[in-house]
């Protein structure tokens, strides 16, 4: 039976984000400051790619699982900011509820470097609106959204180095990793990074298949269950690195934005990845349709990450921002037949702080923020 096989991939997807999310921790120390949290992120979600292109190819051979591109990618996105940036809240409150300095329910106050991840947001969910009134996803679209993503890149990389983060903040086996020098370390770093791959290539599909094969014989939606426990498991570690900042408080920014920079790169490289997929399936180009539900399911998506954008617009991250968006999923994901309403919920909530952010536009917020970097470091001749 296939879902005997969850016995060994469930475990097998976790350790794979695992090291691989160790050797990123590490990797950071070799590479760019300023590209350091945004390849992070990338890598992290490797387990997510591998596991959104077992479904695209399953669904070029087999039209039944087409319903199933969407579940696996609207659940990491929506996952990432009902239950991530929320949680990174409100584990910063709680370990610096010692701090003097820091009295009742304050607001992570975000970096002016991090504008540019949050801006990043803006073109990605255009674009996926353009994606759901055409109802289609193809490969002009994927690169499209792949472009996107590379301009995103662009822009944080011409942000100068800073200092590197000191060994002692990184968790024991990144530390371990670190302490054995050169030449070592960057050959563990490298291990690591084949090690997770070579894992997730053989665990990825029977993973699929186990997930499926356990939904049917709990009687549970074969969608739901792709939707919430694939990215649950695949996104694991990368939760349990951003809590890790969250708690040393002054790096709950860092956190933030690491999430962030994870929902940029499913907003586009995720998605952009799946019709290519899909095509070499099929032999041939090829489009995905989606159906009612499936646009549901994007629409939904869409609206609760653009408000998670205005939230993080105005620089900062605040008790009833986070407070909000975790009680929106939790409602949504105890009772998905009332996903549609919960679309108008984030909309009506969305159009209010438009209007705020329209209104206060004059005071510290992302687009001034990026302002000051583009005249200091992004488009400043000779950087």
């Amino acid at each position: 039976m296939d879902a005997i096989h969850a016995a060994w991939t469930f475990p097998s997807v976790i350790f794979a984000a695992f090291v691989i999310a160790w050797a990123a921790e590490c990797g950071q120390f070799y590479i760019s400051q300023g590209l350091a949290l945004a390849v992070l992120a990338w890598v992290q979600t490797l387990p997510e790619f591998a596991v959104e292109a077992v479904i695209a190819w399953s669904a070029a051979h087999d039209p039944s699982k087409m319903h199933l591109v969407t579940a696996n990618f609207t659940g990491s996105l929506r996952l990432f900011v009902g239950l991530g940036w929320p949680m990174v809240y409100f584990v910063a409150v709680f370990f610096g509820r010692k701090d003097p300095s820091r009295k009742g329910f304050w607001s992570i106050q975000m970096e002016d470097e991090h504008s540019i991840a949050v801006l990043s947001l803006v073109p990605a969910l255009l674009y996926m609106l353009v994606v759901y009134f055409k109802g289609t996803l193809g490969i002009w679209d994927g690169v499209v959204l792949g472009a996107i993503y590379f301009v995103y890149l662009y822009l944080v990389s011409r942000m100068p180095p800073r200092e590197e983060e000191g060994i002692e903040d990184l968790g024991r086996v990144p530390r371990w990793i670190m302490g054995l020098g050169k030449p070592g370390t960057p050959f563990v770093i490298l291990f690591l990074f084949l090690l997770g791959g070579v894992v997730l290539y053989f665990a990825a599909h029977p993973f699929l298949e186990s997930m499926l094969a356990l939904a049917l014989a709990a009687g549970v939606s074969e969608f739901v269950f792709v939707q919430w426990v694939a990215p649950f498991l695949s996104e694991f570690p990368e939760k349990l690195s951003a809590f890790h900042w969250a708690r040393q408080v002054t790096k709950a920014p860092m956190a933030l934005s690491n999430f962030v920079s994870s929902s940029i790169n499913q907003w586009t490289v995720l998605i952009a990845m799946v019709p290519f997929i899909y095509s070499f399936g099929l032999g041939r180009v090829g489009e995905i349709v989606f159906d009612d539900h499936q646009k549901v399911e994007i629409l939904l998506t869409i609206v609760q990450s653009y408000l998670g954008f205005l939230f993080l617009a105005s620089m900062d991250f605040r008790l009833w921002e986070a407070a909000g968006l975790f009680v929106l999923w939790v409602v949504q994901f105890f009772a998905p037949a009332v996903r549609e309403e919960i679309i108008y919920v984030y909309g009506f909530w969305a159009a209010v702080e438009t209007v705020r952010l329209a209104q206060n536009f004059k005071e510290r917020n992302a687009f001034n923020a990026f302002a000051a970097l583009a005249r200091s470091h992004l488009f400043k001749k000779g950087t």
